[in-house]
């Protein structure tokens, strides 16, 4: 548990370094594989103008360079806080092996960092959602995955 903690500190630390630097909001984390750094990000969201600046995705992308993958296996990822829809999403399609995190989501919503209403928008049907979302030209789309099945250089993931 120590080394986790440890870890843990280390995330704090790239969050705190982001926060001192008016770089983004109190988020930090590190993506650690055989017990060494391989990515860390801090959130950057208002510095970069992205919306996706969350931390774990901009620790995501880093490790991943770092890795030269796209896929995280064997990693641990270490976040300040319990992920969003959004990070928790990209952090399943890189397949890390576990993540540890600080704060809960209701720790956060308690300071004005409310994910609630995404995971709550995701129960509705998609035309009654705040954002609506329609379905267009399907048949033509669906061409792009009968491509994709035939395309012997593809890559999977």
């Amino acid at each position: 548990m120590e080394q986790h903690e440890s870890f843990m500190q280390m995330a704090i630390e790239v969050a705190l370094t982001g926060m001192n630097s008016d770089v983004g909001g109190p988020f930090g984390c590190i993506i650690v594989k055989d017990g060494k750094l391989v990515g860390k990000g801090c959130n950057s969201v208002a510095s970069t103008n992205d919306p996706t600046a969350h931390a774990e995705v901009v620790a995501i992308r880093d490790a991943c360079k770092n890795l030269n993958h796209f896929q995280l296996d064997g990693c641990f990822i270490y976040t300040t806080c319990e992920p969003c829809p959004m990070c928790l999403g990209a952090i399943y399609w890189a397949r890390p092996s576990k993540v540890y995190y600080g704060c809960t989501r209701k720790d956060a919503a308690a300071f004005e960092f409310d994910d609630d209403f995404i995971y709550k928008e995701l129960e509705l049907p998609l035309g009654e959602r705040q954002i609506p979302i329609y379905q267009v030209n399907r048949k033509e789309a669906f061409k792009l995955f009968k491509i994709w099945k035939e395309k012997l250089s593809k890559i999977k993931y």
